[in-house]
């Protein structure tokens, strides 16, 4: 065989090689990827049947129910628009209320109740680190600042008596 055909075969080798771990990566991200629907979208039939996915919305008031066994939890997740009934059993996060935002993952059943592997409770959107309240408190300030100065004309008046 000649230098150049043990190259060619060389390369073509590396290049399988190279496409089936790409293959084996991709197939990987196909199965642990979970996409992410509101209950309306549930409803509508856009989410996936027999695969996890998750599901967001508020928990409604008054839905959250416990069982007796003290681990199981029924509550009704809502977008405003549409209601979908979840069970999980488990644990709840600290930050799980009532008229609270959650993000819950596991399959829709085909009695219409979402079972839950993982509920996860979204914290409240309006929090800040002190530090940057600071900051933005201190810009704020600023800006009136340069605000009243534009206002004013920039001229400052003296009473005279």
């Amino acid at each position: 065989m000649k230098t150049r055909h043990k190259r060619l075969i060389l390369v073509a080798a590396g290049l399988a090689t190279l496409a089936l771990a790409a293959w084996l990566i991709l197939s990987a991200f196909q199965k642990n990827l979970v996409f992410f629907f509101t209950p309306s979208q549930v409803l509508k039939g856009e989410a996936p049947h027999g695969r996890a996915f998750r599901m967001g919305g508020l928990v409604e008031a008054g839905s959250l129910k416990r069982l007796p066994d003290g681990v199981t939890v029924n509550f009704i997740v809502t977008d405003t628009a549409q209601r979908i009934p979840v069970v999980y059993r488990g644990i709840l996060p600290d930050l799980f209320k009532e008229g609270k935002g959650v993000v819950s993952q596991g399959k829709l059943g085909q009695d219409g109740v979402f079972s839950a592997d993982e509920v996860l409770a979204k914290h409240d959107e309006n929090y800040m680190p002190p530090d940057a309240a600071y900051a933005l408190k201190k810009a704020k300030q600023a800006n009136q600042k340069v605000a009243d100065t534009l206002v004013t004309g920039g001229t400052q008046t003296k009473d005279v008596k």
